[in-house]
């Protein structure tokens, strides 16, 4: 049988919300590339379902993602290392909104995944180790860029160059994450969270969510008017915008009376 034929992922459609699980607990989820080849093919699938308009990402029993499988590197390491960056990299580039629902320990590469999606809510049980200092081996796969942009330098610092790790509540704290719950509430709040984009038309949340990229590089209040407009514009001549509008209009009117 070949390999990419081993279910080590699950899908699940919950609403307009699709929700793949790491489903290798036995390995604490590692990215392997039969792994990272069927994440790919996931986000392929949910990507060209319209009836899908957000992703969230977790892992099957006590582990986020251990980081990746460096077995799989073979001869050449920069070549195995741009393949085990992959999976992440494919989470990254994706046009729907992602949550990241950390449920344990995200380490390493692991800790990629969850900084290439656009949120991350953590279960109580979640914990952040970037740990590549002590396998003596240099951040990677765009690290300490994620991380810095995120949480800014002192968070990323601390957590790379000084081995602190980091438990739910002080990832909140340092805003790597959004929000911390009890790990019985984590996929519900994610999947709760995630349908909120997910149920917005969906040319509109791509649109957005470029343009949140986008403005990270402006370094004017103008620019980002500018870089907002065209698609603001397009968004008012949307169905959607003339059914919200006319619908607000109409509620003023009976208010009114």
């Amino acid at each position: 049988m070949p390999s990419n034929t081993v279910p080590r992922i699950t899908v699940e459609n919950i609403g307009r919300v699709g929700l793949i699980t790491l489903n290798e607990p036995e390995r604490r989820n590692a990215l392997s590339l039969e792994l990272n080849e069927q994440l790919i093919r996931a986000m392929d699938s949910l990507e060209a379902n319209s009836d899908i308009g957000a992703v969230v990402l977790t892992g099957s029993g006590r582990a986020f993602c251990a980081g990746a499988d460096l077995s799989q590197l073979g001869a050449s390491k920069r070549e195995g290392l741009l393949r085990i960056y992959e999976g992440f990299l494919r989470v990254a580039s994706s046009p729907l909104p992602t949550v990241a629902a950390v449920n344990g320990a995200a380490v390493g590469a692991g800790m990629n995944l969850a900084l290439a999606c656009d949120l991350r809510i953590a279960g109580a049980s979640a914990r952040f180790d970037t740990r590549f200092l002590d396998l003596g081996i240099h951040p990677g796969g765009g690290h300490t860029w994620m991380f810095r942009n995120i949480a800014g330098q002192q968070a990323t610092m601390a957590a790379v160059l000084f081995g602190q790790v980091l438990d739910a509540s002080e990832a909140e704290r340092v805003g790597l994450v959004w929000k911390s719950v009890e790990d019985d509430e984590l996929i519900n709040t994610a999947v709760t969270c995630a349908a909120r984009a997910a149920d917005a038309p969906s040319e509109l949340t791509r649109r957005v969510k470029r343009t949140i990229q986008d403005v990270a590089s402006i370094q004017s209040h103008e620019d980002a008017v500018q870089r907002e407009l065209k698609d603001q514009v397009w968004s008012m001549d949307q169905p959607a915008f003339a059914e919200s509008l006319a619908a607000l209009q109409k509620r003023i009117s009976s208010e009114s009376n």
